[in-house]
């Protein structure tokens, strides 16, 4: 809209002026030698402005001329660039979803028009990672970390290939040039941190996460808590070696993290050993409070040394009471009233936990049967119960588990990346449980059954029937066999047996507590044997004779044309 108004606004002061021109009266004359120019004024005027529009235009003509070849040579070079480009973007998008073959023509296509393209060497190493081809993209790294522009680039690709190569020196070597290079590059940070602590140079990790700090990589709070984990790293390696400095160590890391597990059990122990008991206590409950574990109760069951079990169960229990209903309550307070023989009150804190226990809560509740009633078998049923439970928090770390504290992770090089907590495989699932209750499991945890036993009026003797004339008689059937004692002593002995009606038999799957058998005296219960699973039991059959002969071997089928033309016979 400007442009329009600013226009029209030129029209009109040139008409104006081009008006105001015509309106002038006068001549113009000019001699030059044997020349003479007699002419008015707005004719004048008129010639002159052609004569500088002419002149314009001649010298637009000579000068498009003389650049000529200049924009020839701007314009091939132009159109060489957008192919590269072209090549370059398709070609990255052919490695994104994978196409070898595409990524490596387009690869070459970029060499061609676009060789000094940082992308087109970017190109040129994906494509050649992308064919398997290590050596080629060494080449294209190490030609992309001898320029200025793409030197931290290409050591990346460098430190990458060292990695798959398997040649951990090489790659600290490149993390480390990367890190002189650049001090605020993550990935050289993360590796030169992971590969000294990997390595045990916990002072060179904490010059390392200082520079981090300084760099402004990782916040004052991440600091502290990556701080008191290598200091605790060290108080652990140290604690065989010099218990001084470790200590030290160990009282500084627990200052930045007092919620680290390992290092309160640390501090807490060194506290203890310097009769410091309420410091120490303190230690313990303030990572307590933060997240039990059973670290934390073993050590604080065993602050006060010389204590005896009632005394720790006392101590356990005053710290369950920190954190109520938490199963590492619990667990503490069983394994503590289990070691002062306070089995009841075991059995009470591991109710709860019983119908669907963890391995450490049947362990539990094995060890306390076989402490309290020498129950091997109930003991046992717990522990083939424990193989089939939930797991227990352990500590883990990208999918790594591990039996103590590490301070980083073994896949990845990650600092302070263990967390207590269920491993991944085992989660709930929606899924049903694969493995069931044996029966001999079932059998053995079940509470006993006792059945009153009822004694039973006599039987009263059935006249024996008599038999028509002309029908021989059946023979009387056999008299129910009964062993009991009672039975044997008051049996008389008879000419004949007496036949008694034939009882309908009860049914497969009832409850038979209040069956009574029809005797001279109550039959004592009989209790059924419940084998083990690996009992493989007695062969009732007799052991049958390897080379004897059946003495019926059964009829086959005669084949052959003799056999198509029986059954066709018959």
């Amino acid at each position: 809209m400007h442009r329009i108004v600013l226009f029209l606004i030129l029209i009109a002061l040139a008409a104006a002026g081009a008006a105001w021109i015509a309106d002038q009266t006068g001549d113009v004359a000019l001699s030059w030698g044997v020349w003479r120019v007699h002419t008015s004024l707005p004719m004048f005027v008129l010639a002159v402005g052609v004569v500088i529009v002419a002149a314009m235009l001649a010298w637009s003509s000579l000068r498009g001329l003389w650049r000529a070849p200049e924009r020839l040579r701007h314009r091939r070079r132009e159109r060489r660039r957008a192919r590269g480009r072209h090549a370059i973007t398709h070609g990255l998008l052919a490695v994104g979803h994978g196409d070898s073959r595409g990524a490596r023509a387009h690869a070459e296509l970029a060499r061609r028009h676009a060789a000094d393209d940082p992308l087109a060497l970017l190109l040129h190493a994906q494509s050649a990672q992308l064919d398997g081809d290590r050596e080629g993209a060494e080449r294209a790294f190490r030609a992309m970390a001898e320029r200025k522009d793409t030197r931290l680039l290409g050591l990346r690709g460098l430190f990458i290939e060292a990695q798959r190569a398997d040649d951990p020196d090489a790659a600290v070597a490149i993390a480390e040039e990367a890190l002189k290079l650049s001090p605020g590059s993550t990935w050289a940070s993360q590796a030169v941190l992971g590969f000294r602590c990997a390595k045990g140079d916990w002072k060179g990790a904490l010059a390392i996460l200082d520079n981090n700090l300084a760099s402004g990589l990782i916040d004052k709070a991440a600091w502290r808590r990556q701080r008191g984990v290598l200091l605790t790293a060290r108080a652990l390696e140290l604690e065989n070696l010099d218990r001084d400095l470790s200590r030290e160590t160990i009282m500084e890391a627990v200052k930045l993290a007092p919620t680290l597990v390992p290092a309160a059990v640390l501090a807490s122990k060194y506290q203890s050993e310097a009769h410091q008991i309420r410091r120490s206590m303190r230690l313990v409950e303030a990572a307590w409070l933060a997240q039990p574990h059973p670290d934390l109760a073993d050590a604080y069951a065993h602050v006060k040394l010389g204590d005896s079990a009632r005394q720790r169960l006392v101590r356990v229990e005053t710290l369950a009471e920190k954190a109520p209903g938490h199963i590492e309550g619990a667990l503490a307070v069983a394994r503590a009233a289990i070691d002062a023989s306070e089995f009841a009150r075991a059995r009470d804190v591991l109710a709860p936990f019983v119908a669907s226990p963890t391995q450490r809560v049947a362990m539990l509740m094995a060890e306390l049967e076989r402490s309290e009633h020498g129950d091997s078998g109930r003991a046992r049923a717990w522990m083939l119960r424990a193989v089939r439970a939930r797991h227990d928090p352990v500590w883990t770390a990208d999918g790594y588990v591990s039996d103590r504290w590490r301070p980083v992770s073994p896949v990845t090089g990650r600092l302070d990346a263990f967390q207590w907590q269920t491993p991944l495989a085992a989660l709930p699932s929606d899924k049903g449980v694969t493995v069931e209750a044996s029966p001999f499991e079932e059998a053995m945890l079940a509470p006993p059954r006792h059945v009153p036993i009822e004694a039973s009026p006599p039987r009263a003797a059935s006249p024996e029937p008599v038999a028509p004339a002309g029908v021989p008689a059946e023979p009387a059937p056999l008299a129910a066999q009964d062993n009991s004692p009672a039975a044997a002593v008051n049996a008389a002995p008879s000419p004949r047996p007496q036949a008694e009606p034939a009882a309908a038999p009860p049914p497969m799957f009832r409850q038979r507590q209040d069956f009574a058998r029809s005797g001279a005296s109550a039959a004592a219960p009989v209790i059924p044997i419940v084998r083990p699973p690996d009992d493989p039991g007695v062969d009732d059959e007799p052991p049958a004779e390897e080379f004897a002969e059946p003495t019926d071997p059964a009829r086959g089928q005669t084949g052959g044309w003799r056999g198509f033309l029986s059954r066709w016979g018959g």
